[in-house]
């Protein structure tokens, strides 16, 4: 197979994976006001009685109007009508909402309850009666096939159920007829189907599968408007599966999905809705929940990578917000000029953030994939880092979720965003795809080429281990067996510490493999946080405290300034510096005299109390190594108003705050009290001789990207450990794990674990601070 497809550069990648950098046009631009070009055959609702009655029928003294109704699933569409005209949507003679008709000639309606006796009226036009469809409902398989064909390598549309034309690019293997090829999707908000970018497609045919992008509805040269995440994205991703699995050059009538980040999560959604032709899917670098572990992690606004990302993709989704469709619609593609006539419909995503500081179930539930993933019914292959510092690796809490996936396979490691195409993650993905969507026995020639030029690019080292073809000699069904047989998931333990490898180089030290998440062998282990920063396994008896003033002044935003991408290089550099006296605590175990091995959720049980009634907590652990020095692991956050507990979801290891409204409470003045802070998942080995270290500090400098909108402004802070008020950490331990004699990977081969000099905090005790022994 021929590389010459695979164009593959960090920057590149950047763009398709996790962020748009496409040139933007002014949203200003003219694209006319005709009305998008439907198709006839959309979606039947449950009852069509009422949906042919007359205008005059209805309000005789109306004229029937001119304008073009477009009715989908929970929402209605209208295109053609005069701007600034005031249409109400009514049903059955009760008005439910209006809106003023914009520049472009149209308006959007969401929310819509599913059923029949709607009308759209202004003060002079009428609507027929229509009906709007329920998620539930599903277009017969005739509608895909009776579809146009998509191009046979090339660019066209795919027509959704309510009549939305997506655009889509196709990338063959080979030519046509030495197809049928097994099939793969790519489904996003980003530029998949950008005719000019064959980036990902290229991996993939060059493992030899047909290669569909697809932009999802508001984004490059798809119709419709563009919201996070709404029930039809999810709906269109369903008809995309089936229309794609409908072409002749579709192996088998299947097809599986694929991408990393955004189109890694986009996934779940769609799986979620149980396309029948829907094979495996594959997703990369993904959350569990949108607003609560990467938005609002603790409660407090992820200013930084969340944000931002917002932001672009509300840029992106504007009237030719991607200058790729720009140039389409000036070459003659009057479709995708059609297809922006919804744009300046799209819901103001950055204002909606700042209006919804709490938790509301009735958004938030809808766009969290632990909520919904026991719905998907597929194989799928999951992967992705603790130390995210985009998506923020808090994923690992709703793997127990996939209940209904017959086949879940885990890669866990530390590291960044892009760990989940790093070579050891790359060889059991590889393996997947051909095993559960091209149903073939797995050959990683073309997977070895692939990394060759990946690897370069993307984290700047060229050594990479071989990959292997671990399954030669065997049939399908015995490859297919032996993949199965092997463990639900597997740990790639500190991911750039390899010996005889460059540091950083995304290679494990080691990988132990258990057989789900959470590790079934888990023994939950609590050390108390004690007098002169020490951290201890019993609970002190007598009772004690120490303060620190929440000065986020004080605290970089964050430990990594610099290029986007340079991040994944191996040789990144990160500017870590020690807590600044008096501006948080530390608390450190004496050495243990064993290896130690931790991988799971954690929770710091802190006794608080505060100089005002609110404050933000960020809670570090770290290991502090016998010459010295301090390596990064994971931190939490928490802001301490949003403490209360879901008791039904809350475990001994794993807090969950409600963050609702009605359950925010202040801290009172004078007292003590319990707030739980979730510590995210990890797994990291503590040798023999080194120590575990908790810091607790207000939000900022412990994390890459990510920057707290905090609250914190010079409040003092206590925290009380022993007697009543015992404060501690717990963790998940596996015993029995194996951790390699080798000595510790160098300080700062760690991929996303920065590794600093330690400095005890200033809760140490004089003696401790003088002595350097373990302490803070």
């Amino acid at each position: 197979m021929r590389l010459a497809p695979v164009v593959i550069t960090a920057s590149l990648l950047l763009m398709a994976a996790c962020t748009d950098s496409d040139a933007k046009s002014t949203a200003s631009e003219s694209v006319g006001t005709d009305a998008v070009d439907v198709a006839a055959a959309t979606l039947a609702p449950a009852d069509t009685s009422s949906a042919d009655t007359p205008a005059d029928t209805l309000a005789p003294e109306l004229a029937r109007a001119t304008f073009t109704v477009q009715p989908g699933t929970e929402q209605v569409a209208v295109l053609g009508a005069g701007p600034g005209t005031e249409i109400t949507v009514a049903r059955n003679d009760a008005e439910l909402a209006s809106g003023t008709v914009d520049e472009q000639g149209s308006l959007l309606f969401r929310d819509l309850e599913p059923g029949d006796g709607y009308v759209l009226a202004s003060d002079t036009e009428t609507s027929d009666v229509f009906s709007v469809a329920d998620p539930a409902d599903h277009p017969d398989s005739s509608f895909f096939a009776n579809q146009p064909l998509l191009p046979a390598g090339g660019f066209g549309y795919i027509t959704a159920r309510d009549g939305t034309t997506l655009s889509a690019n196709v990338v063959l293997p080979g030519p046509v007829e030495d197809g049928p090829y097994p099939t793969v999707v790519e489904y996003s908000g980003y530029a998949p189907s950008n005719p000019g970018d064959a980036t990902f497609a290229g991996i993939y045919t060059t493992l030899g599968f047909a290669y569909v992008g697809v932009n999802m509805r508001g984004s490059g040269c798809s119709g419709g408007s563009f919201r996070y995440f709404e029930t039809v994205q999810s709906l269109d991703g369903y008809d995309v599966i089936e229309a794609v699995a409908a072409q002749p050059w579709v192996q088998g009538n299947t097809v599986g999905m694929v991408g990393i980040s955004y189109p890694g999560i986009s996934q779940l959604f769609v799986a979620a809705t149980r396309p029948p032709n829907l094979s495996a899917i594959t997703p990369l670098s993904v959350l569990d929940d949108s607003s609560r572990s990467t938005l609002y992690p603790g409660g407090i606004l992820n200013t930084g990578f969340a944000v931002n990302w917002t932001r672009e993709r509300q840029e992106s989704a504007a009237v030719y917000g991607q200058g790729w469709s720009k140039d389409m619609a000036d070459s003659g593609d009057d479709r995708c000029a059609d297809n922006q006539l919804l744009r300046l419909q799209n819901p103001d995503l950055l204002q909606e953030i700042e209006d919804n500081p709490f938790y509301s179930p009735e958004v938030g539930d809808s766009i969290a994939p632990i909520s919904f993933v026991d719905r998907i019914e597929v194989p799928v292959f999951i992967a992705g880092a603790w130390q995210d510092e985009q998506t923020g690796g808090h994923f690992p809490v709703m793997l127990d979720r996939f209940t209904g996936a017959p086949e879940l396979y885990v890669t866990l490691v530390n590291g960044v965003h892009t760990e989940s195409l790093s070579p050891p993650v790359m060889q059991r993905y590889v393996e997947f795809l051909q095993l559960y969507v091209a149903e073939q026995v797995p050959d990683l020639t073309a997977a070895g080429t692939i990394a060759s030029v990946l690897v370069p690019g993307l984290y700047g080292v060229t050594d990479i281990p071989a990959f292997t073809n671990r399954f030669d000699g065997m049939s399908y069904d015995e490859a297919l067996a032996a993949f199965a047989e092997e463990p639900q998931v597997r740990l790639l333990v500190e991911q750039g510490g390899s010996t005889g490898y460059a540091p950083g180089t995304p290679v494990p030290l080691f990988t132990r493999e258990f057989s789900a998440w959470p590790i079934p062998e888990a023994e939950t282990t609590s050390w108390y946080l004690g007098q002169g920063g020490l951290l201890t396994s019993d609970a002190p008896v007598d009772a004690g405290s120490d303060e620190y003033v929440a000065d986020p002044d004080a605290i970089a935003d964050t430990y990594y300034e610099g290029n986007g991408s340079d991040i994944w290089r191996a040789d990144v550099t990160y500017d870590w510096p020690a807590l600044a006296d008096g501006t948080g605590l530390g608390f450190v175990s004496e050495p243990f005299t064993e290896d130690v091995f931790i991988a799971g959720s954690g929770s710091v049980d802190l006794w608080i109390a505060s100089s005002t009634d609110d404050t933000d907590l960020e809670v570090t652990v770290t290991e502090v190594r016998p010459d010295g020095t301090e390596v990064y692991v994971q931190s939490g956050w928490l802001r301490a108003s949003h403490r209360a507990l879901d008791d039904d979801e809350s475990t001994e290891l794993r807090p969950v705050q409600t963050h609702l409204e009605a359950d925010a409470a202040p801290l009172l003045a004078g007292e003590f009290t319990l707030a739980r802070v979730e510590l995210f998942p990890f797994a990291h080995p503590f040798r023999a001789g080194s120590s575990l270290r908790l810091t607790i500090d207000a939000p900022g400098g412990n994390r890459p990207v990510w920057v707290f909108d905090t609250i914190a402004d010079g409040e003092t802070v206590t925290v009380a450990h022993g007697g009543d008020t015992a404060s501690e950490i717990v963790l998940s331990v596996i015993p029995g794990v194996d951790v390699p004699d080798d000595a510790p990977p160098a300080c700062g081969s760690l991929r996303a674990q920065p590794c600093r000099a330690w400095v005890p905090a200033s809760n140490a005790d004089d003696f401790t601070r003088r002595s350097g022994k373990t302490g803070g």
